[in-house]
């Protein structure tokens, strides 16, 4: 049976063959992603780009947001859903560079140890490690594996984690073992093939290019027979 290494290598050549290799395409700041992966969280990809464009659009720079009562921030980025959670996140996060960097420009991130940064942020309440793995992955270049719910979820179902397992656990577990130069890029097909194929109900098994390597897409197709 392959290692978790070997199979890792084997869906990466698979998914590169259906999906092509995606290009780094972020022209936005380290802080930038940043706030735009918090307005991210448990939404859609549609309401958190209006909620980033109206929190912008009401305030045009970040010293403006953190000088700004969050209540304020909270409305401007209530389409978003979770306005009040995300609020006191994006105001803890620019408190914090300001108190421990004395700016908030955040690019001085990319020159430190990756997984030192992790540590830094996570500290910060409601920041986990995918939100910040984000930024080191697409700003920094940085081959760190980001781990979101559509990557979970293929990473269970192949059986690379445990299907119970959380995002952060699977980073861990993960993050050591992806092939060098090929975080991103595994990232993004991961999370292509969760979305149009391996779906969180009614995964389209019968036409997964995984499925000789999935035991759950085995199962599933066996059951429906």
């Amino acid at each position: 049976m392959e290692s978790n290494s070997e199979q890792i290598q084997v869906l990466a050549e698979t998914l590169e063959k259906e999906y092509g290799v995606p290009e780094r395409s972020s022209t936005k700041s380290p802080l930038d992603t940043l706030i735009g992966t918090i307005l991210s969280q448990n939404t859609s990809d549609t309401n958190s780009r209006n909620a980033y464009e109206s929190l912008r659009e009401e305030f045009p720079t970040w010293s403006k947001v953190h000088n700004t009562p969050v209540e304020d921030i909270a409305d401007a980025i209530r389409s978003g859903g979770l306005a009040n959670q995300k609020s006191h996140r994006i105001k803890r996060v620019l408190d914090w560079l300001h108190d421990h960097r004395g700016s908030l420009e955040m690019d001085w991130i990319c020159d430190e140890d990756p997984y030192e940064i992790l540590q830094q942020f996570t500290d910060i309440k409601g920041i986990g490690v995918k939100t910040i793995s984000i930024v080191l992955c697409f700003n920094c270049r940085h081959d760190v594996f980001p781990v979101d719910t559509h990557v979970n979820r293929v990473a269970g179902r192949l059986g690379l984690v445990s299907e119970k397992s959380s995002p952060d656990r699977t980073f861990r577990k993960l993050d050591p073992i992806i092939p060098e130069g090929k975080s991103l890029t595994l990232h993004l097909n991961m999370i292509r093939h969760g979305r149009e194929v391996c779906k969180s109900r009614n995964p389209r098994c019968g036409e997964c290019v995984l499925l000789d390597m999935c035991e759950y897409g085995q199962r599933d197709l066996k059951g429906a027979a």
